[in-house]
């Protein structure tokens, strides 16, 4: 069943156009991406989603195709209206009102007939972003069978198997096509998760200074918000400014900046003379940049506690300390009465305290005296030994049962929700070495075995309940991340923790773009001396995705405000904004900068600039340098056998694969 969204739409039968793409989904995440690809990127899009209910009967939500519809036709009138202001809506003048719209085909799964009707022998990539892995799978081995040369971009959760799954489609495609280009080889496959793409920023909302991090080729990319400089102060730029905050500081009410913020809205890669003439505005910098860590074992998510807090109660290992320091007083005070050392003094009052010695009828009296406390000490001894082994046995016993969060912890971040992106949250979180407590209300999510094996202090209910958020301590916690997948459930959680806590920083999870701007400014205007942040996860993720299906390398998404970044590697052949320009003449405002150069010879390069560079551990346990350089000379010219990284906006990024596509077919 077809179909298709103003403005001018095709005809029902009319076969799809060479080269397009398609997009195969079941939720938001597939919806945005057809909209990035579209109306950011100018392709030609099919998107296959399942069937919604009876959209003949009011009461039902609204349907897959309709939410697509509608969130077609806004992005479309968007457009349009950018496009009459400049005439260079979505990069470019060809990409506006007047070109064919997003094709809609609706059916329960991806089978062969259905991508035949997809027009998939004729497409140049296919996304295969539905929330179950199975199903991905199985929908990008039949691709690969009808379009070997098919470009393939598959979300999936399993990270190893998704490295394995890269490797067999590859090969697939490499016994198919004998002699392919090994540049196309590369991008023909790419695995992606949505949940690992937007864990860093969710989690970076959760830190005093905001800072997200960026991988490559072993090097740690920081890109960090700064808050105004003060009358009289210069901004550090860092290695670059990266970007320019909304300027909303005065404004309680202010929206989050985003694309249609007008001029308060945050600058992207703005200049040196934008950067040096703006007041009053915070800023995201390029940090230092470091090494990354190699893999480590995960650290234990208790509380902040010893050992030993983990395995005995707080009144026993009390009554111990109380039995030892009688016991150190017994022997100072055997010390003090007789001539005998310190060593036998000790060891006659173990000996008294076990009920092992002779009684001392023939000493002196202090001697008589100290040896009667000894026995009733002694007498102490016995149930504390008990009360020990029992709770030791307990703890044995209930290992594998979630942990409580412990009494005193404050200043940590309350997590809602261990789905998917909670998950993968939690993990970011306890990398950083940040005290979590989860709240969660299925006792059998995906995530529970994780926080049970590692020790996450977790309640188990339902966060709209009365008493669930007081069991996870937030009135002493630093920060609220609310990421189950209802919207409702999330803001209610939010407007309750904050009526509790009126300066907790807050990051919800919500969906629909104009119900999280209504949120951010009710949530500022009541509370404006609290941090608060609204994020859409397939808003972060679709533009690494968008990227993915160009057949371009993407290292990362960094969000500013509701704006996304992207940081990106390029080959610089086929590109004329790049190619024979210097690094000074290839930076534009608002589009793209050159970050750095990767200075190995083509044939000695690391493919994958998000993975590590390969070593043998044995040899050596360092890895070897990396061959991006980052301190650019200006004046450096860029040749056509260099790779760069680039940060870019979408539309700059856009612009830069617009020629390249055209000139290098298959790419």
């Amino acid at each position: 069943m077809l179909g298709f969204v103003p403005p001018l739409p095709q005809q029902p039968g009319r076969p799809p156009s060479s080269g397009h793409m398609i997009v195969c989904g079941d939720d938001a995440l597939a919806r945005r991406l057809a909209v990035e690809l579209r109306f950011i990127y100018g392709e030609r899009v099919t998107l296959l989603l399942p069937p919604g209910r009876d959209a003949n009967n009011p009461e039902t939500p609204l349907t897959q195709r309709g939410r697509a519809a509608a969130l077609f036709g806004r992005m479309s009138a968007a457009m349009n209206r950018a496009g009459n202001g400049n005439g260079t809506a979505g990069g470019s003048g060809d990409t506006n009102a007047g070109v064919e719209a997003v094709r809609i085909m609706e059916a329960p799964e991806p089978s062969d007939d259905v991508l035949e009707e997809a027009g998939i022998d004729r497409a140049a990539a296919l996304a295969l972003v539905y929330d179950d892995d199975e199903r991905n799978i199985r929908a990008a081995l039949t691709a690969r069978r009808l379009n070997p040369r098919l470009r393939l971009v598959i979300r999936l959760y399993n990270r190893k198997l998704g490295q394995h799954l890269e490797e067999l489609l590859d090969q697939a495609a490499a016994v198919a096509m004998p002699g392919i280009d090994p540049a196309l080889l590369d991008a023909s496959t790419t695995v992606l998760s949505d949940a690992d793409t937007a864990a860093p920023a969710l989690a970076a909302t959760a830190l005093t200074g905001s800072s997200k991090v960026i991988q490559a080729e072993g090097l740690l990319l920081r890109a960090a918000e700064r808050p105004p400089p003060g009358p009289g102060e210069r901004a550090d730029p860092g290695l670059c400014t990266l970007a320019l905050l909304s300027s909303t500081t005065n404004d309680p009410a202010g929206a989050e900046g985003s694309d249609s913020s007008g001029d308060e809205a945050p600058q992207l890669l703005p200049d040196e003379r934008a950067v040096a003439e703006t007041t009053g505005r915070g800023t995201v910098v390029l940090e230092a940049i470091s090494r990354a860590d190699p893999d480590r074992p995960a650290t234990r998510m208790g509380g902040r506690g010893a050992p030993l807090a983990q395995i005995f109660s707080r009144r026993l290992r009390w009554s111990a300390l109380g039995f030892a320091l009688a016991a150190v007083a017994l022997v100072v005070a055997s010390l003090l009465t007789t001539e005998d050392t310190a060593l036998h003094s000790a060891y006659l009052t173990v000996l008294d305290l076990l009920g092992m010695n002779d009684p001392a009828e023939d000493a002196p009296a202090a001697r008589q005296i100290i040896q009667i406390l000894s026995g009733i000490a002694g007498l102490l001894l016995l149930p504390l030994l008990i009360a020990a082994v029992l709770e030791a046995f307990g703890t044995l016993r209930t290992a594998s049962s979630l942990r409580r969060p412990p009494r005193g912890l404050g200043g940590h971040v309350v997590l809602l929700g261990l789905g998917k992106i909670g998950t993968r949250v939690l993990v970011r979180l306890r990398e950083l070495d940040i005290p979590v407590v989860v709240v969660e209300e299925d006792p059998e999510a995906r995530g529970i075995p994780l926080a049970r094996s590692m020790h996450v202090p977790t309640v188990i209910g339902d966060v709209t309940q009365e008493g669930v958020l007081e069991a996870a301590k937030i009135r002493r916690a630093h920060a609220l991340l609310a990421l189950t997948s209802i919207d409702t459930t999330n803001l209610e959680a939010a407007l309750y923790a904050r009526s509790v806590k009126p300066d907790l920083r807050v990051a919800l999870r919500l969906y629909d773009d104009e119900f999280a701007t209504a949120v951010y400014r009710t949530l500022r205007t009541a509370h404006p001396q609290a941090l608060t942040r609204s994020r859409s996860v397939s808003h972060l993720a679709a533009p690494s995705f968008a990227v993915a299906m160009m057949g371009r390398q993407i290292l990362g998404a960094v969000p500013v405000e509701r704006k996304v970044m992207l940081f990106a590697a390029l080959e610089v052949a086929g590109h004329p904004q790049l190619e024979g320009h210097t690094v000074e003449q290839a930076f534009r405002a608002g589009a793209w900068r050159v970050l750095a150069i990767d200075a190995t010879p083509p044939a000695d390069r690391n493919p994958d600039l998000a993975a590590l560079p390969p070593f043998d551990p044995e040899g050596d346990a360092t890895p070897p340098p990396s061959g991006l350089v980052w301190d650019l000379h200006p004046g450096y010219v860029l040749r056509a056998q260099d790779r760069v990284v680039i940060a870019a906006t979408r539309r700059g990024l856009a612009e830069l694969l617009r020629r390249q596509r055209s000139a290098v077919p298959g790419r």
